[in-house]
This record gives structure tokens, C-alpha cells and sequence, in this order.
């Protein structure tokens, strides 16, 4: 991609009101990011919003990527030859990702491994030595760089390769007693994050982050959660990908344990070493990334959009309906809807939820 149609991207992704679905719904109507930026203000006026939308200034996008470079970042879009192609079948996908390393990681199968930060000495260990082994059958590891389990995965698998995905920039070591550790991940693996250089960690990122750490992985490995750990989380998002989940069984006396245990009721497969691991993933498909669809042709998704958007209203409440059930309803073009719903979301008035779901505010 040219460096024009990446600030062009950039600038999409950094828009308010735009997250990775949006984004995806935005290029699939538009095709390119230039169009979809100028299209814009007035899917939200249509929308019903009344303030101006705010968007990215090219300044700032160039002075984003000129911080990336400083710090000898790479910004990696969705599609080209070195994003992440496990990642890249996500639906949606990230549109954009930095990395601090090298991307020829990304090549090779993946393995995520996570659980608590006040993880017991038994449980480090334990995570170390699955993540050496995983390593040494030639598997790369992926983990959050956060203390406890996280740490102990990066650890075991630094040598043989590792992805660090990170709720901050690439650069910003979090918490600071990993910097060593950071240093190594991006010489000899990858230190990735959807973030610009320099941002520190917010709680709101961290489900985002444990996103594309599952997203990256053909399976997830949960040692040490407790219930209503960011793990888990992780895990809900590996299940919701058709990843493989595997947790390690732990004492019903210790809260850490409770989580994984309650996975294994669940599904997850009993693991207690690299070789469960191993045999579970074996027979799975590696999956693919999926082309997008064609943009949609403008003129035809502009026939009658007036009636439509009143049609589409009277539709859609404040309980959350799925976007294919809504389509048939209204009997209308795919692409009309999108449209609709995009004007809608920009606008601040419609809500998204798990399952393809929408409802208004």
C-alpha cells in the first residue's frame, strides 16, 4: 500500500465514531478509504447526528506514522502480504497493526497462552514449560506481556519465538519490570498493538487487545483464571473464532483455579502439558483469510434510501435484533441496510452486540 492510502487508513481508523466494524462496512460500501472519508459527514447527517463528525487530520496520521518510524515501528494494513493471517480471518479484523519486530513471525502457527497475574509459583512454572515445548516443536507463543502467566509464557518461549500484543503502544512497556523482557520479544519475535506509538494502556483497551491475542493463535491455553478474569474474556473471544480452548485443572480451593476449572465443564480440553495441547490442534483446519466482497455499487445503494431508512426505523427498537433477520424484515438490499445502519451508528444512535445484533438508542 502507498503511503497515501495508508494515511488514508489511518485516518478512517483514528475518525470518531469508527471502530473495526464500521470500518469493515465502510470499505465494503466505498472500496477505498478515501471514499469512505468523504462519504463520512454525510452518513452522519443522515444519521441524525447535529455536531459535526470528527475526523482524522492527514497531519495527524503522517505525524503518527512518522512516530512509528522513529521507533523503527511498521504499520501493517489488513490484506497486505505481512498482516497476520490467522488475524486476518477474524470477522472483523483489525484494519490496521503495528508491530515492533518482525512480521515473518506471523507466518507460523501460533499458540496463545494467558492467565492470572497473581498466578502461583506451580502455575508460572507450568506455563513456562508448555510454552518451551510449544517452542521447540516449532509453534510460535502468544501472550499480553502482563505479570504472572503472561510473563512466564513470553519467558519460555522468547529463544524459539514470541508475539507480545500489547493494550498501549508497541512502545510502552507495561508493567515497567518487563522492559528487558520487551526488548528481547521485539529482537527476536514481535511486539504488536492496534494503538499509535507512545499511547499508555487504558482499562477499555484491554478486551480489544485479548482480541487479537486469540486472534493470532489456532488455540488459546487459560492457566490460572478466576471467574470474571480478562482470560476468560480471551477465551470467550477464541471460542467466538473457532479457536481451540485449553485449560489447565487446578485445586477448587484456589480462586485462580475456578475459572479453568469452570471451562473444563464447559468443553475446554484438560490440559497438563504441550502435548495436549498438541493432539487437540492436530486435526484442525488452519483458517483463511476471507477476501472482502466487492464494494457496493453507489448508484444502487442509493435507490430510494428515504423510504428506506423510515422502513428500517420502524424495524429496529431498543431490544438488540440480528442484522440478517432486520434484512429480511425489511425486504431490502443488503447494502441498504449497511448503509443505514452506518448512518445510524455514526449518528450515535444504534447500539452493536455479540451475534451480529443492532438496537436503537
Amino acid at each position: 500500500m502507498a503511503d497515501a492510502g495508508r494515511i488514508a487508513w489511518l485516518r478512517l481508523a483514528r475518525s470518531e465514531g469508527v471502530g473495526p466494524v464500521t470500518f469493515r462496512d465502510l470499505i465494503r460500501r466505498f472500496g477505498t478509504a478515501e471514499r469512505a472519508l468523504d462519504a463520512l459527514p454525510g452518513l452522519a447527517r443522515n444519521g441524525g447526528r447535529r455536531t459535526p463528525l470528527k475526523l482524522c487530520p492527514e497531519a495527524d496520521a503522517a505525524r503518527e506514522l512518522d512516530a512509528a518510524a522513529a521507533i523503527g515501528a511498521r504499520l501493517l494494513a489488513l490484506g497486505e502480504p505481512d498482516f497476520p493471517p490467522l488475524l486476518a480471518a477474524v470477522d472483523p479484523a483489525p484494519p490496521l497493526l503495528y508491530v515492533l519486530g518482525d512480521p515473518a513471525i506471523f507466518a507460523r502457527d501460533a499458540v496463545a497462552i494467558v492467565g492470572a497475574r497473581n498466578a502461583s509459583a506451580g502455575g508460572r512454572k507450568l506455563a513456562e514449560d508448555i510454552a518451551g515445548a510449544l517452542g521447540a516443536c516449532g509453534l510460535a507463543v502468544v501472550s499480553g506481556l502482563a505479570r504472572g502467566i503472561d510473563t512466564a509464557a513470553h519467558a519460555g518461549s522468547v529463544a524459539t519465538g514470541t508475539i507480545a500484543v500489547l493494550a498501549g503502544g508497541v512502545d510502552v512497556v507495561y508493567p515497567p519490570e518487563n522492559a528487558k523482557l520487551h526488548a528481547r520479544i521485539a529482537a527476536g519475535g514481535a511486539v504488536v498493538s492496534e494503538m499509535p506509538p507512545g499511547f499508555a494502556p487504558l482499562a477499555s483497551h484491554f478486551p480489544r487487545r485479548n482480541r487479537i491475542i486469540s486472534g493470532l493463535a489456532r488455540g488459546v491455553v487459560i492457566v490460572e483464571a478466576a471467574i470474571g478474569s480478562g482470560s476468560l474474556i480471551t477465551a470467550r473471544y477464541a471460542l467466538e473464532q473457532n479457536r481451540e480452548v485449553f485449560a489447565v485443572p487446578g485445586s477448587p480451593l484456589d480462586p485462580r483455579s475456578r475459572g479453568a476449572n469452570d471451562l473444563i465443564r464447559q468443553g475446554a480440553t484438560l490440559t497438563e502439558s504441550a502435548d495436549d495441547v498438541l493432539a487437540g490442534l492436530g486435526a484442525r483446519p488452519r483458517p483463511g483469510f476471507r477476501e472482502p466482497p466487492p464494494p457496493e455499487d453507489p448508484a444502487a445503494a442509493e435507490t430510494d434510501l428515504a423510504a428506506a431508512r423510515t422502513l428500517v426505523l420502524d424495524l429496529l427498537g431498543p431490544t438488540p435484533v440480528e442484522i440478517d433477520e432486520l434484512t429480511r424484515r425489511a425486504g431490502l438490499p443488503p447494502g441498504a441496510v449497511m448503509t443505514i445502519l452506518l448512518e445510524l451508528e455514526l449518528g450515535g444512535r444504534l447500539h452493536r452486540s455479540a451475534g451480529q445484533r443492532v438496537a436503537l438508542l
